[in-house]
Formats: C-alpha cells, sequence, structure tokens
C-alpha cells in the first residue's frame, strides 16, 4: 500500500454510477460491478461507495447493491449513505464492508457516531464533511449535497466528530468538486492540523501534481480522485481507470 492511500469515490444513484461538478449535473458513467472489476486489477489501496440520494430520498441503504459491491470487491470497500441507525449499520458490516461514512447522520444524529464506534472500533467510522465557502469567503459546513449550512467552521466541526469516536475524515471541498483544479490546500492544511485522526480528501483532484501538493503540503492521509477515476481527461468521454501505480510511488515517496 502506498503511504498516503489513493482511492476512487463512486457515487451511486438510480441503479448506475454518475459523476458531479460541485454537487450538481450528475452525468452518467457506468455501471458500479464492471468499475470494481477495473479498480481490483489496478491493485486499488481502497474504495468509497457512496450511495448520493438515499438520505435526500429519505431511504435507507440498498443492502443488495451493497452486498454485490462487497462480494466483487477485493479491497478495503467504506460505503456511505442513508445511515441512520445502528441496526443498518451492523447489516452493512455483516455484509462484508469495512468502513461506514456518515454525513447526514453527523448533523441529525451525531450519537450515532458514538455508537458505532463504541461497537466496531473507530477505525471503521469515517465523517464526511462538506464544505463551500460563504459570499464573504468564509469555510462553513454544509448538508443536504451542499444546499444548506450548518453555521459552523469545518475545524470546529472536525473536532466535534473527533471527540464523538470518528476514526477518519473524509473532506470534500463542494467548490472543488469535479472541477479538475486541484484541491484546496487551505482547507485541508486547516483541518489536517486541528485533528489528530487521518484526513481523507476529496475536490479538485485533476493530474498528480494535485496529489502530491495534498499529500505533502496539506498532509493528507487519503487522496480522493473522482474524475480522474472516471473519464478519460478532463473534457473528454468516460473511461474507468487509475493512475499507474509506479507513478503515484513516485510522486508520493
Amino acid at each position: 500500500m502506498l503511504k498516503t492511500r489513493v482511492m476512487p469515490c463512486l457515487l451511486y444513484y438510480n441503479r448506475g454510477l454518475y459523476k458531479t461538478i460541485k454537487f450538481k449535473n450528475a452525468n452518467y458513467v457506468g455501471d458500479p460491478i464492471n468499475a470494481i472489476k477495473i479498480y481490483n486489477e489496478k491493485e486499488v489501496d481502497e474504495l468509497i461507495f457512496l450511495d448520493i440520494m438515499a438520505s435526500k430520498e429519505g431511504r435507507e441503504p440498498d443492502y443488495k447493491i451493497i452486498k454485490d459491491i462487497a462480494s466483487e470487491c477485493f479491497m478495503p470497500l467504506c460505503y456511505g449513505g442513508g445511515i441512520t441507525t445502528l441496526n443498518q449499520v451492523k447489516k452493512i458490516m455483516e455484509i462484508g464492508v469495512e468502513k461506514v461514512s456518515f454525513n447526514a447522520a453527523c448533523v441529525h444524529n451525531p450519537l450515532l457516531i458514538t455508537v458505532t464506534a463504541n461497537d466496531f472500533g473507530s477505525q471503521a467510522v469515517i465523517v464526511s464533511i462538506d464544505v463551500k465557502k460563504n459570499i464573504w469567503g468564509k469555510y462553513e459546513v454544509v448538508k443536504n449535497s451542499g444546499a444548506k449550512s450548518i453555521g459552523m467552521h469545518p475545524v470546529t466541526f472536525a473536532k466535534k466528530m473527533v471527540e464523538l469516536g470518528a476514526g477518519e475524515i473524509l473532506l470534500t471541498a463542494v467548490d472543488r468538486e469535479g472541477t479538475w483544479d486541484g484541491y484546496d490546500l487551505d482547507l485541508i492544511k486547516s483541518v489536517t492540523d486541528a485533528v489528530n485522526i487521518p484526513v481523507i480528501v476529496n475536490g479538485g483532484a485533476g493530474n498528480l501534481n494535485h496529489l502530491a501538493e495534498a499529500a505533502k503540503i496539506g498532509n493528507a492521509s487519503g487522496l480522493v480522485i473522482g474524475s480522474m477515476a472516471v473519464y478519460q481527461k478532463k473534457g473528454m468521454g468516460v473511461l474507468i481507470n487509475f493512475p499507474n501505480r509506479t507513478a503515484l510511488e513516485t510522486i508520493l515517496a
């Protein structure tokens, strides 16, 4: 495994995979099982699989697709989307998923983080924090697919999540997501400096230099690639892929 993990984040909706730009304009990019088969061959370190509409639609996780994904996936798997109870977490873990990601629950039912960590260990709990800049250029944690601020700075929120038992943070810069413009290094550094747990960063990866910057300047423990993992290049067609292993080892050395 690489010193800094690199992982695709697959966005699931309506039985398919989609890629968004700033959490909007979802574009269909293929079948989840086919994508995972390719990532298995590419020896991907870890995979994040998010049902992006489960919470918004008020439904629980789709256990069938989770089972299909887990049975095909040969790497550590994190699932997120629609998780509201410990019983749901137990079902997901029994299927064979190693980690769960909480997003909406962090705001509406934060104690779920604590009880999950108590039952399965903090290493199984990823807290997903979505961040946007407001009209004054200040960072704010947002919910409802980036539509509404919760009125809290990401550093304050991240510290609270650590206290509740989070084992990792998935930090997404909504303003960068799907843009290929590079990670928000200022945001990343502010959070990694403030917490003592691994921070996985998401939003903006467009080339290998962006990955190196987030790891070396931002001190990120994990690097999510979205567009880079499902498109040939910016502005080009769909191609499920993953950066060359040797190239990753070189830039992340």
